[in-house]
């Protein structure tokens, strides 16, 4: 499990930083500021949890707790819901789509999946004797 959570968090920061230089570059031509700083934040917390993704991992090598395991599971889905989702709202409302068709729900949801993960992780460490 160690090794799955510290390449996916490898993955998701490798495109983070992609997503982010194509966002400073290309995006900045096309999309309007308050656009880009949606985009933005997706990339930030996407890079952000990448890196908490890779502590599980690590910490999960020395201390193989079962909690430990949600939360590499629970940052993963929170990237792919939170950041994606944000993406996904970022790419509909530029090409002027104004139904979103519920993709919105996705981001708080994603969100949660990032708290929950932070509390499992906490519980892990804690739990360690």
């Amino acid at each position: 499990m160690h090794k799955t959570s510290l390449v996916l968090g490898a993955v998701f920061s490798m495109l983070s930083v992609v997503l982010g230089a194509f966002g400073a570059h290309a995006l900045k031509q096309v999309l309007s500021p308050e656009l880009l700083q949606t985009f933005e934040t997706g990339v930030r917390y996407q890079f952000y949890h990448s890196f908490a993704l890779l502590i599980c991992g690590i910490v999960y090598a020395y201390y193989p707790v079962k909690a430990m395991r949600i939360a590499s599971n629970l940052f993963t889905v929170g990237i792919v819901l939170f950041s994606g989702s944000i993406y996904a709202l970022v790419t509909l409302k530029s090409q002027g789509q104004v139904g979103l068709a519920g993709i919105g729900i996705l981001t708080p949801t994603g969100g949660l999946m990032f708290i929950l993960a932070w509390i499992f992780f906490i519980l892990g460490v804690v739990k360690k004797n």
